[in-house]
């Protein structure tokens, strides 16, 4: 990552806390280390990008129903799914400072480095990454640590290379359920939303009465006890998934791994972002219920990272479900007339991670020059305007002369189609930074010209142009204006 991209990303994490969007958790304590609390404006950015992939998934997909899963489950699910066993990652110590790392991140973090000193050094980059993912497919942990030290990684605290064995940590949080200690049993806070879909797939299938193929859609809070949580909202120990699980026919995995590849893929696109800015990246080592396994990623200040899953995870879950519920999980195929354990292909994007995405493409730092020759400039936010925490700003030009009663008038109007946000204070220049800085598409300022025409202006945030429009048109353009 280079000195500009860095600087860039530190630049968007004050301006997410300073504007509202992402605070530090617990911060009048010094916080909790990779957790995040998201303010008025992230809160809300959130709310509409849950709203916009669940609508894409459920509305506009007659074959997709949703569900809202419980966060404790049975902790015979954990061992059926793999986690208890399976859900680990190879992490070494550093023996002077005790701090832990995971052995991917501290490689990719020495591979960053060496993307900084030019072509070389991405050649360099790109053959350690490439020699990693071949010896964590292999489960190598002897050549990994040789790869460390081969390469003089060193700990980012100690700046020693004083390294332990590498061994296996699992990532899931424990608890206790019971009203008494000794007697309680122990459950996991999940770390996937998905397994509540799969213990659901017979109840949802004939309730809502679904023939294959068909995806049920959950979205909720996942938790992972990361040792190395970094880069801001990207890895958390608290996150929430957006996931979607689709029932299929075994031997049709293919077809539809690659449909569903393509088709979330032009989810993304649909926000207005450039397909440059993403990328395939197929696993190299494959999970423990895959038989196909790709990244969408895209590229951040921080580098190319991975922003949703597409897995084919085969009958794996709904098979191993059986066997340890000792419940029939088979659809009968009307069709075929014939039982079968269902395949699935999952769709899985990282809510905080889309979060960031939008906030790293939209965030921009502008400077210009008027014409009189003097220097200007904004932060703004290009946020698309169907999921901008707010969609119009109102302003009058000044608090009297009957402005405040105009502008009051028309927010009324217009709030119960689309959040809108009244400011009155400090100079309309102002006024109009700030909207700026949140990514408001679209201010309305009512002026005295108004009182005698009905009309307003309407100022857009990317071009900064403005235009007069009638009051009585307002809300159709608005609402035209951002929808996608």
């Amino acid at each position: 990552m280079s000195v500009q991209d860095n600087n860039r990303f530190q630049s968007i994490i004050s301006h997410a806390k300073e504007y509202g969007f992402v605070f530090p958790s617990s911060e009048i304590y010094d916080g909790l280390s990779a957790v995040y609390d998201y303010g008025p404006h992230g809160s809300e950015l959130k709310k509409n990008i849950r709203d916009y992939w669940w609508k894409s998934m459920t509305q506009m997909h007659e074959n997709i129903v949703g569900i809202d899963a419980a966060i404790f489950m049975h902790p015979t699910t954990w061992k059926a799914s793999g986690h208890v066993d399976n859900f680990s990652d190879p992490m070494i110590d550093n023996k002077d400072s005790k701090k832990r790392y995971r052995v991917d991140h501290l490689i990719e973090a020495h591979a960053d480095k060496l993307k900084e000193k030019g072509a070389d050094g991405e050649k360099q980059a790109d053959e350690l990454l490439a020699t990693m993912d071949q010896l964590l497919a292999n489960d190598d942990f002897a050549g990994l640590k040789k790869l460390i030290e081969d390469n003089k990684i060193v700990c980012a605290v100690s700046e020693t290379s004083n390294w332990t064995e590498i061994r296996q940590f699992n990532l899931m949080f424990s608890t206790q359920i019971g009203s008494v200690s000794d007697e309680a049993d122990t459950i996991y806070l999940r770390p996937e939303t998905a397994q509540g879909i799969f213990v659901n797939f017979l109840n949802v299938q004939k309730t809502a009465r679904m023939k294959i193929p068909f995806g049920i859609a959950q979205i909720g809070k996942a938790f992972r006890n990361e040792i190395v949580a970094r880069q801001f909202i990207f890895r958390m120990r608290e996150f929430e998934q957006m996931e979607m699980q689709f029932f299929i026919k075994p031997g049709t995995q293919k077809e539809w791994y690659d449909y569903w590849k393509e088709t979330r893929l032009k989810w993304h696109l649909s926000l207005g972002i450039p397909a440059d800015k993403y990328r395939f990246h197929d696993h190299v080592k494959l999970a423990h219920y895959a038989d196909a396994a790709l990244d969408i990623e895209y590229e951040f200040p921080i580098g190319f990272k991975e922003v949703e899953g597409i897995h084919s995870r085969t009958d794996f879950d709904l098979g191993n479900h059986q066997k340890y519920s000792g419940k029939k999980l088979t659809y009968f195929d009307t069709e075929i007339n014939q039982h079968y354990v269902p395949y699935v292909i999952e769709t899985s994007i990282g809510l905080d991670r889309m979060f960031l995405l939008i906030l790293s493409h939209a965030y921009e730092e502008e400077t210009w020059t008027k014409e009189d020759g003097s220097p200007d400039s904004r932060v703004v936010l290009h946020l698309p305007p169907a999921i901008a925490p707010i969609k119009l700003g109102i302003m009058p030009l000044t608090k009297k002369d009957g402005l405040p009663e105009i502008a009051r008038e028309i927010m009324n109007t217009c709030k119960p189609h689309f959040r809108c946000f009244y400011e009155e204070k400090d100079a309309i220049g102002k006024r109009y930074r700030r909207q700026d800085a949140i990514g408001t598409p679209f201010c309305i300022t009512v002026d005295h010209q108004t009182k005698e025409d009905q009309t307003v202006t309407i100022r857009h945030r990317d071009s900064m142009q403005q235009e007069r429009i009638h009051i009585s048109e307002i809300k159709a353009k608005v609402l035209d204006l951002i929808t996608l």
